[in-house]
């Protein structure tokens, strides 16, 4: 009976990850698309549906998981104004010395090395696709760890596509 409700209480870990982001306005496709802007000079012949393929194994995580729900839980409290000061504020207004929302992000990149990192350094000073759109502070919506942890998930995606892509040209 205790594996069975460990086993439920994974597999909603994952579904409500996903649906979170979908509620965020993040779709896998965005993601994957970071994952192909990270990744197309390096590989000639990259197909979507192996940025995808990639993304998907990284949300399949469970440490990946946990830190989406820990960040978006984090953005919506301080949407709605739930978070003491002086926490609120630097929250609210993503001050730039504040840096846990990177360390959040870091616990993604980590798990596929450190080639993750400087995807992750690039992506995140670029700010290419959904990640300008979670980075407009004038939609009213607060993004702080969202947009860190998709340029994370993007980043670690593509340290699996390039260690993937390494182990079959050797």
């Amino acid at each position: 009976m205790q594996m069975l409700q460990k086993k439920r209480a994974i597999h909603m870990t994952e579904e409500t990850a996903r649906q979170w982001l979908h509620e965020r306005g993040v779709e896998i496709q965005d993601i994957a698309d970071l994952v192909f802007y990270l990744q197309e000079k390096y590989h000639p012949d990259l197909q979507m549906e192996d940025c995808l393929e990639n993304v998907e194994r990284v949300l399949s995580k469970r440490e990946v998981q946990n830190a989406i729900l820990t960040g978006i839980q984090l953005d919506i409290l301080a949407e709605q104004k739930k978070l003491g000061e002086p926490l609120q504020s630097i929250i609210e207004t993503d001050e730039s010395l504040y840096g846990v929302d990177e360390i959040l992000a870091f616990s993604i990149v980590n798990i596929y090395g450190s080639i993750g990192f400087t995807n992750y350094g690039y992506i995140d000073k670029q700010k290419p696709g959904i990640l300008e759109k979670l980075n407009d502070k004038s939609s009213g919506k607060c993004h702080t760890f969202l947009d860190d942890i998709i340029g994370a998930v993007a980043a670690a995606a593509s340290s699996r596509l390039a260690h993937r892509a390494a182990n079959i040209e050797d």
